[in-house]
């Protein structure tokens, strides 16, 4: 199982959005970065991400399962082949780890979070998995 985090203005897409959706599942489309669109390919179904907060939150809210692998994004008008992912919201973080938490974590300082902060969507490690579902009390 590989790991990710999903970064989401709450404006447009909110982790309440996600608990709300049919079945908690939706599109994860839109993605107009090249590397971002490349992670989002080389995930596989039951692969585990966090849902974060971005723009003023920058926290940790959630954790969404893939249950649909890359697609063509329907909303890609360039022609340039971006995709989607579907996902489905496993469950919230029982205690939101922000952005200053994770920072302040010599183990995490390697995150692509810490470190490309603007990636939308980004591979996580196992370690780093571990460490912030222990920091956050969710049971993974």
């Amino acid at each position: 199982m590989n790991y990710w985090l999903y970064k989401s203005e709450p404006g447009n897409w909110s982790w309440d959005d996600q608990m709300a959706a049919p079945k908690k599942t939706t599109e994860w489309d839109g993605v107009r970065n090249y590397q971002a669109n490349n992670n989002m390919k080389a995930m596989k179904k039951g692969d585990r991400g966090f849902f974060y907060h971005s723009v003023k939150e920058k926290t940790i809210v959630g954790v969404v399962e893939v249950v649909k692998e890359h697609e063509p994004d329907p909303t890609d008008k360039t022609g340039k082949g971006f995709g989607m992912v579907t996902l489905k919201a496993v469950g919230p973080m029982p205690e939101p780890v922000n952005l200053a938490q994770i920072k302040e974590e010599p183990k995490l300082e390697s995150m692509v979070l810490v470190n490309n902060s603007r990636l939308s969507v980004q591979p996580v490690t196992a370690s780093e998995w571990k460490h912030i579902c222990k920091m956050g009390k969710f049971k993974s």
